[in-house]
């Protein structure tokens, strides 16, 4: 009996999410073009997230204001799609989609890796 509470307890643990639920992501973006400053660029999103402990995943999107230097500002639709996957105790591989709407849609993707020391 004590076997069998224990094996569910394990496997129960292994697939509880780290973290799981919605957020607000505020995240502001300035560009430069050599010393010049050119504008920046912020979202206002509303997330969510999930995952385990060998694989997270993210989505996001919400407003996106549009803040160039000599121009004019606007408010956007932009949206985040991504997540990281643990591929040793070490070692995660991760990678992001993005998206800005705009009369010419903007996309960006990010891929990476992480060593844990």
């Amino acid at each position: 009996m004590l076997k069998k509470v224990l094996t569910i307890a394990a496997a129960s643990a292994l697939s509880t999410p780290a973290f799981a639920g919605f957020y607000l992501n505020v995240e502001n973006n300035g560009s430069y073009e050599g010393k010049n400053f050119s504008g920046s660029g912020t979202d206002v999103h509303l997330g969510y997230e999930g995952g385990n402990s060998s694989a997270t995943y993210y989505l996001q999107g919400g407003a996106f204001l549009s803040n160039p230097d000599n121009g004019e500002s606007s408010t956007d639709f932009s949206g985040k799609v991504g997540g990281s996957v643990a591929a040793t105790d070490k070692i995660d591989f991760y990678g992001e989609l993005s998206i800005v709407t705009d009369k010419t849609n903007s996309y960006g993707t990010k891929l990476g890796l992480k060593y844990k020391f």
